[in-house]
């Protein structure tokens, strides 16, 4: 069924009575924000890009499909309230039929101006999967089944996943609690470092702790999925060789295109592919440019693409766009100190401060324009199935107990 879904219109929360039980924020639209760009194909090839939308498994290795308000003054209060409005109209067009939702992650603010709290994360999952059960167009991804559930019968699946184990400090068990309440895959590490490792903010990166192996033992005992995307390099190798399974760079792009710290090495990538592992490239504002696109948009995107795909192979190589429904530059700008993104600005080059990402603006637009892309530049069917979610649903099977 694939990109053809059975969403009715439900919004998030609807169970509830608007303004009686939550406060009302004007949300972002979740269509149409911004000028819709279409990656230009011709006739035959954009026949050719929704038969393949229609008939893959097609996933996002990581995003955050929320909706943010339209007046990001009010980002701070919004947030203390716990209450992510998932944009199911918005996935519902997407051609997605899983998700790798990141949600508030480190901006689930409800208790702390720092995030990363354990009352915070577990709010925040919760009041998620409550809403997520009171409709019948997604539901909670558990195993690697689900995924093929969704592609065929027209919904989403959600897969719960967290950039940072931060909340767990030295409680291992708590790794089990979230698996329990549905996650399946989490960082160790944020930007910051913490009792697990260094994070890429980081001048020194002191690798991987004793308790950091520990806590990659535990997930691969229970099935859960590891993500480098925002350790340090050292530690990023470190975990990288303490795991039992495959790991995931959900997020990131090649430092050789773009030389920032957020941007990955070529001896972590090649690790990664090597130990069974996937890349999903990134997308967010003002991180996967290169020097021959310094305008953000799906060109500079894909010249990290194609660079990782010579570096280790198509088969190893997905699309973690990282995107958002909103204002993500104004996200970016209000959240500045929490955000690797800080350190990234300084890139080896000037380069220009968009609006918005041209192409990949958001969840909705990203992989119908990402399939255009790749069928316009001549790649096979076969390898479009691989890189749009074929890799991820290989390499989970390999790490998911079921």
């Amino acid at each position: 069924m694939g990109s053809k879904k059975i969403y009715n219109g439900y919004k998030a929360y609807g169970y509830l009575e608007r303004g009686v039980d939550y406060k009302v924020y004007d949300l972002a639209p979740e269509l149409n924000r911004v000028p819709a760009h279409i990656v230009p194909v011709s006739k035959a090839e954009e026949e050719r890009a929704q038969r393949l939308l229609a008939s893959s498994v097609v996933i996002s290795l990581h995003d955050h499909p929320m909706i943010y308000p339209t007046d990001l003054g009010q980002i701070f209060e919004f947030l203390r309230h716990g209450r992510e409005h998932t944009a199911y109209q918005g996935l519902s067009v997407s051609g997605l039929d899983a998700v790798f939702d990141n949600m508030m992650d480190g901006v689930a603010t409800i208790t702390s101006n720092r995030g990363w709290k354990w009352t915070d994360i577990v709010h925040n999952i919760g009041l998620k999967v409550c809403d997520i059960e009171h409709q019948d167009f997604a539901f909670v991804c558990r195993k690697v089944a689900d995924i093929q559930e969704a592609h065929e019968t027209g919904r989403i699946a959600f897969v719960l996943v967290l950039e940072s184990a931060t909340m767990v400090e030295n409680e291992l068990d708590r790794i089990e609690i979230l698996y329990g309440f549905g996650v399946r895959m989490m960082g160790l590490v944020y930007s910051e470092s913490n009792m697990m490792g260094s994070g890429l903010k980081e001048n020194r990166d002191g690798g991987l702790t004793q308790l950091g192996h520990e806590a990659v033992k535990r997930m691969n005992k229970i099935g859960m999925a590891i993500d480098v995307s925002h350790a340090g390099p050292q530690t990023a190798l470190d975990i990288i060789e303490a795991s039992e399974r495959p790991v995931f760079i959900t997020h990131a792009g090649a430092k050789k295109v773009w030389d920032t710290r957020r941007m990955m090495t070529d001896e972590v990538i090649r690790n990664c592919a090597a130990k069974g592992g996937v890349l999903g490239i990134e997308a967010a504002p003002h991180s996967t440019l290169s020097k021959d696109h310094l305008s953000h948009s799906i060109d500079s995107i894909m010249d990290h693409f194609k660079y990782a795909v010579d570096l280790v192979g198509i088969d190893h190589v997905s699309f973690g766009p990282d995107t958002l429904f909103g204002d993500h530059v104004g996200v970016h700008h209000a959240f500045r100190s929490f955000f690797s993104g800080k350190t990234a600005k300084t890139g080896p080059m000037p380069y220009e401060e968009v609006e918005y990402v041209r192409g990949i603006e958001n969840p909705a637009e990203a992989f119908p324009n990402i399939v255009r892309w790749l069928v316009g530049h001549g790649y096979s069917d076969e390898d479009i199935r691989k890189v749009i979610g074929g890799n991820v649903l290989r390499t989970l099977k390999a790490i998911w107990w079921r």
